[in-house]
């Protein structure tokens, strides 16, 4: 764009102000590049070299040994001049950057910027004039014409060419935000050849803001982001509201402790259920698992001799050490709830059956089979000593909360740190290229199902400490969409292979905190259903529009 008022840089002038800043920094890289010649590059080199021959398979060990060591000897002695050098590289590196310090921004940076910023007034009142002309321009032809074909005609001209007006300005918008942000950087770009790619904190933390600022798109941001927002102000209203309709504050050190305490069995669900979605999957069993997990966690540890009956016999476990009865009604939670999920996961995996088909008839016959062997009793209380024995309160501090972080940090793990977790990304991404690249996707599928299978029994069995037993088959009913709807408003994406742990828990606390605050607030349970279908319905919706956006 051409020079207008002195205000806006051409290429040329804005190049031109660089130059001497380019000539300064560039004498002194050139004197830094010749100390650093036979010192720290020819370190680097040697260090590579010793790398790829410790890897060459095609040489003896006896060679081996004898070039390493040969390279040894010119890397001390490169070492040495590197060394040597230090000193005067570091009076070099602090000389530029005290002239980029003084001058970069004050002779260049802010020139530019406010050149940029000027353009794009200039550029946003071009376009309206371009507007203005062709709605002028459209009206007079339009005056002139009778036929209501020719005027249907000249409408979408007119519409093509005010899009045109409008793709030109968004692109003469693009130019002028990428030359401020090429100014930007540069100086970066310069700090990163004085100093070989090292970078202070405060220097990253400036750099990743600019492209944050750079690449940020505000219809994206909401897209992304949208619904949290909307979540956040709900909790905000509703801590406003609370205080006058009950008296009470909702935003308090204890509340906030009850909804990490109720949130973290529900978080060993949610993590178990993500990694289905993941593989666009789902698991509608996961309400009687805990039904069933419930029940066989207070059975062996209940308070005293059983009062319910399975299959008409009474268990009693009191002959058995409390740690021992601990430790055991684990295993078994761990064992039945991995046991069907993993019939799931095989007809799943094998037959290609879709996971809401063999989850359903998971649901059905957990729940049958419980009910049946139980008569559908509630089992009561377990031993009064075993909640303190798992979860204690430390200071008033609900420790169940450390084992939902201990479960977050070991998903976590398994989701980006092992080959497992790459190939369930690669699975619910795409599966046929998965097993085009050697990825057993029947192993990964039942793999995903086990894992959740030990995680729904982990949930369970923490739930039981939680409730102090209380075990039925009914309990832990509509969980499943409680979980699932976690995960989705979390953004693990039913489309397949996108999803992040953080977002699983930051989906159940939101789902956690909003029943926890509609409880308080006396909101009937039914219109909380009402609440979490709304959000499961925009969650989806959002979701399915990031993937449409994809296409």
């Amino acid at each position: 764009m051409a020079n207008e008022n002195g205000k806006i840089l051409t290429v040329e002038q804005e190049l031109k102000m660089r130059k001497p800043i380019e000539d300064y920094v560039g004498k002194i890289q050139k004197e830094i590049d010749g100390l650093r010649e036979e010192g720290t590059d020819k370190v680097v080199a040697l260090q590579s070299d010793i790398d790829g021959i410790k890897r060459d398979r095609g040489i003896s060990k006896e060679e081996k040994a004898a070039e390493i060591a040969k390279c040894q000897t010119q890397l001390k002695k490169a070492k040495e001049i590197e060394a040597k050098n230090q000193g005067d590289i570091s009076k070099l590196i602090a000389d530029a950057e005290d002239y980029l310090g003084t001058h970069y921004d004050k002779d260049y940076y802010q020139v530019v910027k406010a050149s940029c910023k000027q353009e794009k007034v200039v550029i946003n009142d071009n376009y309206q004039k371009r507007l203005a002309e062709l709605e002028r321009e459209h009206k007079a032809a339009s005056a002139k014409l009778s036929d209501s074909k020719e005027i249907k005609d000249e409408k979408y001209v007119y519409k093509n060419r005010v899009f045109d007006a409008k793709m030109q300005r968004d692109k003469e918008l693009q130019q002028a935000k990428d030359r401020r942000h090429a100014a930007y950087t540069y100086k970066y770009h310069l700090l990163d050849l004085l100093r070989m790619s090292k970078f202070t904190f405060v220097e990253k933390q400036a750099q990743k803001w600019e492209n944050y600022k750079y690449t940020f798109n505000r219809r994206a941001f909401f897209l992304q982001n949208g619904l949290y927002i909307a979540i956040i102000l709900i909790f905000v209203a509703l801590c406003i509201i609370t205080p006058m309709v009950k008296n009470t504050p909702l935003l308090t050190y204890n509340n906030v402790l009850n909804i990490c305490q109720q949130a973290s069995p529900r978080i060993f669900l949610a993590l178990g259920v993500a990694g289905l979605i993941l593989l666009t999957g789902t698991d509608l069993s996961i309400g009687r698992m805990v039904g069933m997990g419930m029940t066989t966690a207070t059975i062996i540890m209940h308070q005293g001799v059983n009062t319910g009956a399975v299959f008409g016999h009474v268990f009693d476990f009191t002959g058995m050490p409390v740690p021992v009865r601990v430790v055991f009604a684990l295993f078994m939670c761990i064992v039945m709830c991995t046991f069907f999920t993993a019939i799931a996961g095989f007809f799943t995996a094998k037959f290609k059956m879709h996971p809401f088909i063999s989850t359903m008839a998971n649901m059905l016959v957990i729940f049958g089979l419980v009910t049946y062997a139980t008569k559908g009793v509630s089992f009561g209380a377990i031993d009064s000593s075993i909640p303190g024995m798992i979860i204690p309160k430390i200071n008033g501090f609900p420790t169940i909360i450390l084992w939902a972080v201990a479960a977050v940090i070991i998903v976590w793990f398994i989701w980006n740190k092992t080959p497992f977790g790459k190939n369930l990304y690669a699975v619910g991404g795409n599966p046929e290229a998965a097993a085009v690249s050697g990825i057993s996707v029947f192993r990964v599928t039942v793999g995903a199902f086990i894992m959740a299978g030990i995680l729904y029994g982990f949930g369970s069995w923490l739930e039981c400490a939680r409730m102090v037993g209380s075990g039925s088959a009914a309990y832990g009913q509509g969980w499943e969409m409680d979980a699932i709807a976690a995960c989705v408003v979390g953004g693990v994406s039913f489309t397949g292979g996108i999803g992040k742990i953080s977002g699983v828990v930051v989906g159940v606390f939101i789902f956690t905190a909003l029943t926890y605050s509609l409880t308080i607030l006396g909101i009937d349970t039914n219109l909380q259903f009402v609440f979490s279908g709304i959000i499961i319905l925009v969650a989806v919706m959002l979701d399915c529009l990031k993937y449409v956006q994809k296409k």
